[in-house]
């Protein structure tokens, strides 16, 4: 059975929530349910299974989210939900909104289980029990095959993004958990499209599942599309003038093959533009810094592939280029979700070539309009030199391991250092290593400051990340 959402109820209250819930729901500014929520919440607060059509930042962690929390029993100190997701980034966001939407709870413990980690730190906080449990296929099956890892006490399972996990080539590894999940759960699959394995999914694992499609076209006039023809010659030259016309603050330009990527960005910072590459290959540590840099303002452009990219939230975003077409028009979709998010317009640049016609008539297509294009001769230089982000990243060598908080880097700033908090942008503390986003301007002297003095009462090393991995 398909529902299509009209327009429900929106608010929370409608929903068999208890009051300290909504009581939390409506502190973190959750004001009213968005369409998947509305459209999957009642059914799946039944315990049914339900496949349901989202995409990123649609609002779907609080829609599974809610569900498992009302399964849980904070008393019990057993794994009873477990959500697996395509990439560690995706695993961390969705940790951190599981971990806020729990707080009307009493103590409930959100371990987050991925690759690129020592797998001894993870086993010790299985050990002190957890309730819920995120991660990666990879790294659950092989904590399930140690044995640090037990799913016996499970009520529900969730496959976020299950889509991208397919595409991924992560089908025997669902199945191998899943499989090892008791029969009787609740299953709930989000997924932006339905590729085949879906239904094989669907089938081999899911009791009588509900679907829930919401619309996934983007809201009219939220994304705005420009369209251009261009030479392959002129391709690389034309994003440079965009940047340099528009002048975004952050933009994410989508390449077909890494090659590009490198190419792209090499262009881009010989012209003084402050950019990154992110592509499969990349080491773990690498695209970890890569990210932090983009997501904290210290870089302007982010030039990165489909199969990088994915399970990438970032708030914000106020372009995207497609500098080279994909042939998949889901693909396309998915890709300019990106921006326009929230109350926020945003902004769509195509270049395409005559042999991509093609690909541009089936996007057009599948959004039922016609592209809008626009001439070359538009792109006019600014005059304003090379677009500069506005923050700059210190990295600090020393991390979680060494205890650092993100309050103790913000403290040594703002206390010895003596800069306002405005000048201070994120601050992520990973396993050995913390960045921190502050204003260009302070940046050289900050280094300077917090090497000659103490973070959490000890001297540390710390160096500029200069736009480069």
């Amino acid at each position: 059975m398909t529902t299509n959402s009209s327009h429900p109820n929106t608010d929370f209250s409608t929903l068999p929530l208890s009051p300290q819930m909504l009581a939390n729901l409506a502190s973190l500014g959750y004001a009213q349910m968005t369409p998947i929520q509305a459209a999957s919440l009642p059914a799946a607060l039944l315990g049914k299974d339900l496949i349901a059509q989202a995409k990123t930042g649609s609002g779907k962690t609080a829609a599974f989210g809610l569900a498992l929390l009302a399964n849980l029993n904070p008393r019990r100190f057993a794994v009873q939900s477990l959500v697996l997701c395509p990439t560690r980034e995706l695993a961390d966001q969705v940790t951190l909104e599981m971990r806020r939407l729990a707080r009307a709870e009493d103590n409930i413990k959100v371990v987050t289980l991925c690759g690129g980690v020592a797998l001894r730190g993870q086993t010790a906080s299985l050990e002190h029990g957890a309730h819920i449990v995120v991660g990666t296929p990879g790294r659950i099956m092989d904590h399930l095959e140690r044995g640090s890892l037990s799913l016996e006490a499970l009520n529900t399972l969730v496959l976020d993004e299950a889509d991208r996990m397919l595409d991924m080539g992560f089908f025997d590894d669902i199945a191998a958990v899943v499989r090892q999940c008791p029969t009787q759960r609740q299953t709930l699959l989000f997924s932006a499209t339905y590729p085949d394995g879906i239904a094989k999914l669907a089938q081999q694992f899911m009791k009588s599942p509900q679907q829930i499609a919401v619309e996934a076209q983007h809201e009219e006039g939220k994304i705005v599309q420009r369209w251009y023809e261009v030479d392959e010659s002129q391709r690389l030259h034309t994003v440079s003038q965009i940047l340099d016309h528009f002048r975004p603050e952050r933009t994410l330009a989508f390449c077909n093959t890494k090659q590009q990527c490198r190419d792209l960005v090499a262009v881009l910072q010989a012209q003084g533009f402050s950019a990154l590459a992110l592509y499969g290959e990349l080491e773990q540590r690498e695209r970890d810094q890569v990210l932090v840099q983009f997501a904290n303002r210290s870089c302007s452009v982010l030039v990165a592939t489909d199969v990088a990219a994915r399970g990438l939230d970032i708030a914000n975003l106020e372009a995207v280029i497609n500098v080279d077409m994909t042939p998949d028009p889901e693909v396309h979709i998915h890709r300019i979700g990106r921006t326009g998010r929230g109350e926020a317009e945003g902004l769509v640049f195509n270049l395409a070539a005559l042999d991509d016609m093609g690909s541009v008539g089936r996007i057009e297509q599948m959004q039922g309009r016609e592209s809008e294009w626009h001439p070359l001769a538009e792109l006019k230089p600014s005059g304003q030199g090379p677009l500069q982000p506005p923050m700059v990243t210190l990295q600090i060598v020393g991390g979680r391991k060494e205890k650092i908080r993100a309050g103790d880097v913000l403290g040594a700033l703002t206390g010895d250092c003596g800069y306002r908090k405005e000048q201070v942008g994120k601050i992520n503390v990973n396993e050995f290593s913390t960045y921190v986003a502050v204003e260009r301007a302070i940046a050289a002297d900050a280094v300077r400051k917090l090497n000659s003095g103490r973070v959490k009462g000890r001297s540390v090393k710390v160096r500029l990340v200069d736009g480069q991995p």
